[in-house]
């Protein structure tokens, strides 16, 4: 994911300013505990009064066909890429599993060099995790910067942040298990490493589990909890996670032979990667085919279940962001599906002129282009997330 605060926290907190001076200048509202951060945070939810009605529905219900239709089409490309072919090339499921072999040296110059990558996508996404995605609210939320920090929250609008954190993590342990089930798998790191330190695998283990239990244990919704006790000991224990990927186990990957690696990579690809890109894609399709039937006929129980193929499209990519490299990040699919925070001004204004031009873009991605963070901060889960949902619940009609 790629976080844009330089756009997006500007644009979000322009809603708000006037609420946000006297937050910041009333001593008497500084929060220290969830109740005072609610306080503060209904005042910010009460000043966006935008809903769903007659007046501006042919534009929500168009707003909310392109971003599926953008996150039904990205969704398709990662999985091809990875099944088919990149860049006119072998997939991308060939380059990972023949690594190092004849023809496939220039992307990993050796299998150990992939697996060594397993890991890294691993030990980046707890990194995200602790000091991201956990870590800037948290950072602005104690330097008094509340209404930054509500906005600097992921997945906000639906109260789904700390299902999306621990999925995260579930993507890390999916990853070094082998397996999607839960078990390891035989030809996996952790089934490998068990064989020559057993220790180490158990300690590992332990590390996934704990960060996602820690994460769990953050009171609901984390937007009102920023600066919890438990907020903080998520954070240390995604710290401690990345700290032994890093530390401990990439070392001893150097233990294991090039067959073995080989069959590392195979396993993951076949039983991890490409399996999770095709739920995904299936998902995003099922997705949209709910708001295509929504804007035909729409009613309340029409949002509750785009909510409900919201978060199961959702699981999925949250689920593969621990290898968040390769097409998923040359080709810019993981800012389209997923940049955040988002630039809420902007999605007003189209809700307004019904002019979706600005969602696309075209030509090589480059991360530095602020043309395509601008087009990339108003479509992907988040833009569909703030148009179906309100303060954790479906919208209703009004």
């Amino acid at each position: 994911m790629k976080f844009k605060y330089a756009i997006a926290l500007t644009m979000g907190v322009a809603m708000t300013s006037g609420m946000m001076t006297s937050c910041d200048d009333d001593d008497d509202e500084t929060p220290n505990n969830g109740a005072d951060a609610a306080t503060i945070i209904n005042k910010i939810d009460a000043s966006d009064t935008l809903e769903y009605n007659s007046k501006n529905k042919k534009n929500w219900n168009a707003y909310m066909k392109v971003v599926a239709n953008y996150l039904k089409t990205d969704a398709t490309t990662l999985y091809n890429d990875w099944t088919e072919s990149y860049e006119k090339g072998d997939a991308y499921a060939e380059t990972f599993k023949n690594a190092g072999k004849s023809g496939y040296t220039e992307t990993f110059s050796s299998a150990l060099n992939a697996t060594e990558q397993i890991v890294a996508g691993c030990s980046d996404i707890a990194n995200e995790v602790g000091e991201a995605k956990i870590g800037d609210p948290l950072n602005l939320w104690q330097s008094g910067k509340y209404a930054e920090a509500l906005y600097a929250v992921e997945s906000w609008y639906s109260w789904h942040s700390r299902v999306d954190y621990s999925n995260n993590i579930e993507s890390v342990k999916n990853a070094y298990y082998g397996s999607l089930n839960g078990k390891v798998a035989k030809n996996s790191i952790s089934g490998q490493l068990a064989k020559i330190d057993e220790k180490l695998d158990k300690k590992v283990k332990n590390a996934i589990q704990n960060a996602i239990d820690k994460i769990l244990a953050i009171p609901q919704p984390f937007r009102n909890h920023i600066a919890s006790a438990e907020a903080l000991a998520a954070q240390d224990a995604c710290a401690e996670l990345k700290d032994i990927l890093d530390k401990d186990l990439t070392p001893a990957l150097s233990k294991f032979s090039e067959t073995t690696c080989e069959a590392i990579n195979k396993n993951y690809v076949e039983k991890v990667v490409v399996p999770t890109y095709k739920s995904l894609k299936e998902a995003n399709e099922d997705l949209y085919n709910s708001v295509v039937d929504f804007t035909k006929a729409p009613s309340n129980a029409g949002f509750e279940t785009l909510c409900e193929k919201w978060v199961a499209s959702r699981t999925y990519w949250e689920k593969s962001e621990a290898f968040l490299f390769g097409p998923v990040a040359d080709m810019g699919i993981d800012p389209n599906m997923d940049s955040w925070p988002l630039d809420q001004n902007a999605i007003k204004g189209i809700l307004v002129n019904g002019d979706f031009n600005g969602l696309n873009w075209s030509g090589d991605f480059d991360e530095d282009s602020e043309e395509i963070a601008a087009a990339q901060s108003i479509r992907g889960f988040h833009t569909l997330e703030y148009l179906i949902y309100k303060s954790g619940k479906a919208r209703t009609i009004k």
